[in-house]
């Protein structure tokens, strides 16, 4: 029991000494931990940093600076390779030598407003899907960090889903890729790339690395990343800090683009393209302010012993006294400037429809128009009508005409549901989309509409069906089209002559509104005539904007209501006439005898010319008259009935000759000057003109169009000499066959100068050669003479080296 005493009380001792040692470094150790809770260490403690932005660890950010500095996709992504599109496009930015390259920054701001419009959408029925925090915060961020030379725009959008980044932004070509590309290579603007929808790769003119880090609540956070090289790599981010929700788009600059790393510069761009962007777009931008800090006292005692004047000395007497009165002493300072780093709000301009229009200037217009549009070039809007509507229905609305058609216009245009106006309820946008505020003659105006009527939480659907649509609808419709019958009222070019003299005086800004209707008619006359087509309401309002050219015109554009005051005295119907071209109408026989008794006649030259005049039947109580058929009349004339009756014998025996022509009849022609015969048709059936039209579409029935084709008379002048000829070869002998064949070909050669396709042109060609020889004296007998047979003989083989020798001797020639 002695033996295991000592051992065991040198242990315990030992135990003893050991634990309050261990306590003391335990004590320690937490009063370090408290000091580093106080001021913890920051990841983005340096200049930059944004202040609400999570940290990552060391050997992250190790990661991302090999991975950075190597301009490579990461090994462990999914590669892929570009759609062979979007390849060409991307070539044609990145080698691109054009000057413009700041539209990257309005593209890029112009995705992310559309991804928050669509999040915020979304909010209205599910409150939940904007999350909480910063999230809920709807608006776009840029970053710059000059050291990695990286542009960075971040938005709290809806975000991209992993097959969303597959689709958007490479495999799948938006319809408007090959488009661009056409376009741009005929056009050189590259300005149009945000109106077909492929923007995003704008950013290849100034960056040749992309990553673009998007979280979508219905997915993890990717990483999409490129180096325009053909392929792009797409991964699941481990590393970024988590989103949230929404998109971040870096940039890795270029070396020549450097000036996208000054603020200045990205302040210009945004309040040059995004000033009218409904989110609120800030940039972590540096500022200089004064900061007060104590004054060190080496400091202060040299300041004293430099400043020896006596004014000085005085001031420091009379702070002194201050001091002493009142009875403390106030610690020493100095002013330095620091500079610091805080969001800048970029765009706080109020919206535009929400302001009062006498507000609103002519550039504040233009530039919205521009935004809205998505056309940067420099040509201004051609009219823009603002205003509000007050009633049962109230909002407000801004329409614009653009300067230029856009590209597609008419391009599948009953099948096509593509709108132009962007739908706003109380403020939040609800759709650009929808179909039903405009109807489809008028899908080339630009506009917006901000309603306070229309329900917030509905489907498009019933958002459809709303009894308020329809009253939107007709106020928009009037609108516009007052807003384009101003544009023709302010054009110097559209005033009468009357009205010019007595605005001589007048000049102003006439010279800007000089020919702008005209402008207007040569981009988007078809859609006025489609509306006069289409919309029966206002088919009146619409007639009084058609524009054409005609006998009287002078080469120049001219309207219905000028012609009516051109009519003459007792001229009760309006005289048009259709065909392929003004210089071929011009020629017609259909014109002669309205030309010389001094009528003006309408040129329709546009196959939509057809289809209108079956809805225009009318305007201002004045009927329309095609003067290549039936029907027209031209004053009575008291020979026409001695005329008629001394011709009813050759009229007969012609109508008889062309039976199997399918000719209705033969008539004596009031129309006539110089011409022999014309054919007409009847008054409700096709022109000429509708039949070329008709024959040739692709999918046209040839069995169907019998019915629709108009019976055709053949008019005779029985002043001309040909006729009085042939009335009297016929009293002689009806039988002549000669008498005939003559009949038949000035019918043949009438209707093609009529404008009819000919049913058998070998006929037509044979009468015409039977005719030559019968001037020439040649026998209707005479045959061809027959070609001597020659055996044919194989042609030689020319043989390689033969060939070669001819070569060189032909080069020893030369030399």
């Amino acid at each position: 029991m002695g033996k295991w005493t000592i051992p065991s009380v040198v242990l315990l001792l030992l135990i003893l000494y050991a634990v309050p040692d261990q306590g003391k470094k335990s004590q320690a150790n937490a009063e370090a931990d408290v000091e580093g809770l106080v001021d913890p260490p920051k990841v983005e403690d340096k200049i930059g940093a944004i202040p609400h932005g999570l940290s990552t660890d060391s050997d992250v950010v190790k990661r991302e600076a090999e991975s950075m500095s190597k301009r490579s996709l990461r090994s462990d992504a999914e590669k892929f390779e570009f759609q062979a599109e979007v390849s060409r496009l991307m070539d044609i930015l990145v080698n691109s030598l054009y000057s413009n390259k700041d539209i990257f920054l309005r593209e890029l701001i112009s995705n992310a407003s559309d991804a928050l419009d669509k999040i915020r959408f979304l909010s209205l029925t599910d409150k939940e899907i904007l999350g909480e925090g910063d999230d809920t915060k709807l608006e776009i961020q840029i970053k710059l960090d000059k050291e990695k030379k990286i542009v960075s725009i971040r938005d709290r959008g809806i975000g991209m889903t992993k097959e969303d980044l597959i689709k958007n932004l490479g495999t799948i070509a938006k319809s408007g890729t090959s488009a661009f590309v056409e376009k741009m290579q005929t056009s050189g603007d590259l300005n149009l790339i945000g109106q077909f929808g492929v923007g995003f790769y704008s950013v290849y003119l100034v960056a040749d690395y992309v990553e673009v880090v998007s979280k979508h609540n219905d997915d993890k956070q990717y990483v999409w990343e490129s180096k325009a090289d053909g392929a792009f790599a797409i991964s699941e981010d481990t590393w970024n800090e988590p989103l949230g929700r929404g998109t971040e788009i870096r940039l890795h600059l270029r070396e020549e683009a450097g000036e996208y790393l000054e603020e200045s510069k990205l302040k210009d761009l945004v309040k040059k393209y995004s000033e009218f962007i409904n989110f609120p777009i800030h940039l972590w931008a540096s500022k200089e302010i004064d900061v007060e800090v104590p004054a060190d006292e080496d400091d202060s005692s040299e300041e004293e012993s430099s400043d020896s004047s006596s004014s000085e000395e005085e001031v420091e007497e009379d702070a002194e006294k201050a001091e002493d009165e009142d009875g403390e002493k106030k610690p020493k300072t100095k002013t330095i400037k620091e500079t610091t780093y805080d969001w800048e709000l970029l765009n706080d301009v109020k919206a535009i429809w929400l302001r009062s229009p006498k507000e609103v200037t002519d550039e504040e217009y233009t530039k919205f128009y521009h935004s809205l549009a998505k056309d940067f070039g420099d040509d201004k809007p051609m009219a823009w009508s603002h205003f509000t509507a007050e009633g049962d229905v109230e909002f407000k609305a801004v329409l614009f005409v653009p300067p230029k058609a856009p590209h597609d216009l008419y391009e599948s245009y009953y099948n096509n549901n593509k709108s132009n106006m962007k739908l706003y309820v109380r403020r939040v946008f609800i759709s650009d989309e929808f179909d039903e505020l405009l109807p489809k003659y008028l899908n080339f105006l630009r506009g917006l509409l901000d309603s306070d009527t229309l329900p917030l939480n509905v489907s498009r659907e019933m958002l459809q069906q709303h009894s308020s649509l329809k009253t939107i609808k007709k106020k928009l419709i009037r609108k516009a089209l007052d807003m384009i019958r101003k544009l023709a009222e302010e054009d110097p070019d559209e005033v009468h002559e009357k009205d010019k003299k007595e605005d001589v005086d007048k000049s102003g800004d006439e010279d800007e509104k000089k020919g702008q209707y005209t402008k207007f008619w040569n981009e988007f006359g078809k859609s006025i005539k489609l509306g006069i087509i289409e919309d029966a309401t206002n088919r009146n309002r619409l007639a009084k904007l058609l524009r054409f050219e005609s006998t009287q015109s002078d080469g120049k554009l001219t309207s219905l209501d000028q012609y009516i005051s051109r009519m003459k005295p007792g001229q009760k119907d309006i005289f048009y006439i259709t065909g392929t071209n003004k210089e071929q109408l011009e020629k017609s026989p259909f014109l002669e005898r309205l030309k010389k008794k001094n009528y003006e006649v309408i040129f329709f030259t546009d196959p939509v010319d057809e289809y209108l005049m079956q809805y225009l039947m009318d305007y201002e109580d004045k009927k329309f008259q095609n003067v290549s058929k039936e029907g027209l009349k031209l004053g009575k004339d008291s020979k026409d009935k001695e005329l008629k009756e001394s011709f009813k014998e050759l009229t007969k025996w012609w109508k008889g000759a062309l039976a199997s022509e399918n000719v209705d009849d033969v008539k004596i022609s009031n129309r006539l000057d110089n011409s022999p015969c014309v054919v007409v048709t009847s008054k409700y059936g096709w022109s000429a003109n509708m039949e070329r039209i008709m024959q040739s579409q692709t999918l046209s029935d040839a069995s169907k169009q019998a019915y629709m084709r108009g019976k055709r008379v053949l008019e005779i002048n029985p002043r001309h000499p040909i006729i009085k000829e042939l009335q009297e070869r016929v009293v002689k002998d009806p039988e002549d066959a000669s008498v005939k064949q003559t009949a038949q070909l000035m019918y043949q050669t009438a209707l093609m100068e009529s404008g009819f396709m000919l049913t058998d042109p070998k006929d037509f060609a044979s009468r015409i050669y039977d005719s030559v020889k019968s001037s020439l004296d040649i026998s209707p007998d005479a045959a061809v003479e027959e070609e001597e047979e020659v055996e044919e003989t194989e042609p030689e083989v020319e043989t390689k080296e033969s060939a070669k020798e001819d070569e060189d001797s032909e080069l020893k020639d030369e030399l």
